[in-house]
Order: C-alpha cells, then sequence, then structure tokens
C-alpha cells in the first residue's frame, strides 16, 4: 500500500514534465523530420550524386538533387496538341503544376479520398529541364493511386516521356520527403500510354533502346525498385487530331 502511494505521488509530482515532455516531442519531432527531409537530406544528395544516371548512359529522368528517378520509355513524334487531344479523349487529364494550393489539395485527396483528376505530378528532370507537361489518370477515388505519363519536348515534334503507375504515397527512401511510390511494371505503363496514343491515331513505330544498363531492377527517386526491359516505344501521331475531327 506504501508503494502504491509512492508511485501515486511520483506521477503526481511528475505529471506537469510528463506533459511538457510530450507536447515538445509533437511539436519537436515534426519540425526535425521536416528540416532534415526537405533542407538536409536534398542538399547532402545534391552534392552525392552529381546526375548519375546520365553518368551511367542509361537514358532516366532525375530528381532536383540528382537522383535518378523514372526511367524514359516512350518517345512521340507530333505536336503538343494532337498528343494533348489523345490523352483527353482516353480521360486524362493534364495535371496542375506543383504549388502550395495544389499541394494541398492533393493531401486531401488522398487523406480524405476525393476525386482530383488533374493533380499535379513532382517536377523530374531530363537534360537539366524539367517536364514540360504530364498528363494522369485515377485509378480509383482519390490521386492516391494514378497511372500518369511526364513528358519533355527535345526538339519541334520531338517528346521524350516517362509513363509509370502510383500505387501509394509514403516517404522517400532517400530523402524522407512525402511522395508517390511508383509500381515495378513500367513496361506496363509504357504500352497503356502507347495504346492511348494508337487510339489517337498514332502509328507505332520501330521500339529504341534505353541505354546499356537495361533488363535489371533499379531504384527510381523515392527508392522503388522497377524493372524495365529497356524498350523505347515509339509513336508517330497524326498531323491533326482526330478526335476533334470526328
Amino acid at each position: 500500500m506504501q508503494n502504491t502511494d509512492k508511485r501515486r505521488e511520483w506521477k503526481k509530482a511528475h505529471r506537469p514534465h510528463l506533459a511538457l515532455a510530450i507536447v515538445a516531442a509533437v511539436i519537436v519531432l515534426p519540425l526535425l523530420w521536416f528540416l532534415l527531409a526537405y533542407a538536409g537530406l536534398p542538399r547532402l544528395w545534391s552534392h552525392h550524386e552529381h546526375r548519375k544516371g546520365k553518368l551511367e548512359g542509361v537514358l532516366v529522368s532525375y530528381t532536383a538533387q540528382g537522383i535518378p528517378g523514372d526511367p524514359v520509355n516512350v518517345e512521340m513524334l507530333g505536336t503538343l496538341p494532337v498528343i494533348d487531344c489523345a490523352f483527353r479523349a482516353a480521360g486524362w487529364y493534364r495535371a496542375e503544376d506543383v504549388s502550395l494550393r495544389s499541394g494541398l489539395k492533393i493531401g486531401a485527396s488522398v487523406l480524405l479520398s476525393k476525386p482530383y483528376p488533374d493533380a499535379p505530378v513532382s517536377p523530374l528532370y531530363l537534360n537539366d529541364r524539367q517536364q514540360d507537361v504530364a498528363y494522369q489518370i485515377d485509378e480509383g477515388r482519390s490521386a492516391d493511386k494514378r497511372h500518369h505519363i511526364r513528358l519533355w519536348q527535345q526538339a519541334p515534334g520531338l517528346w521524350l516521356a516517362s509513363a509509370t503507375f502510383d500505387r501509394g504515397v509514403g516517404l522517400s527512401l532517400f530523402t524522407l520527403q512525402i511522395t508517390h511510390h511508383i509500381g515495378p511494371d513500367v513496361d506496363r505503363e509504357r504500352d497503356l500510354a502507347a495504346t492511348v496514343l494508337i487510339k489517337g491515331g498514332a502509328t507505332p513505330q520501330p521500339s529504341v533502346m534505353a541505354g546499356k544498363s537495361f533488363g535489371r531492377l533499379h531504384r527510381n527517386g523515392g527508392g522503388d525498385k522497377y524493372l524495365f526491359d529497356g524498350r523505347i516505344a515509339v509513336m508517330k501521331l497524326p498531323a491533326a487530331c482526330r478526335s476533334a475531327a470526328a
């Protein structure tokens, strides 16, 4: 009985300290994570990577920190209005630009399972340029799971693209930032994008190889493993939008 009373007295005496420690942990730990994920680790990776994906001779995008990102698996020969027409006719939406507003909207979409058909995609780079445009289509009620494709214009009428599937939201393996994680089957997403373009009037051309490091497991900028056979689907678009003509 005496020991019980002592424990009660100890708890009563230390209760304010415990409450203060809990409050401090709730405030300090998220702040430390934010500083580490959005300041410390990205800066460290920027010094470490130096665009490794390009140096290895692999046609792959990369993050702002130079971490190899998603592979290039589609090439398009045509104009943006015709490409835009093909994807919109298939139910895809042009992704919004990344901003504070769009970031809050996609967070609400994922957490509340609310539709956000034109949700933004994170910036990836190719030849030191961010994607010019991206398209996406949700698989389900929210932007948690979605098919998407990023496009980089290389010359008039020449576009390189990366088609992948977002399987869910989590933390990046490398930077601890909040990000979408891609599915491992990027070849399937390449073929899906090719099908969309064919329905829009594109003519398939002989595929080309992405580089010397294909046919085995890789990791993208979020740390997700994917298997890529190295084939880039080449699609020649018609001179005019088939859907508009119809």
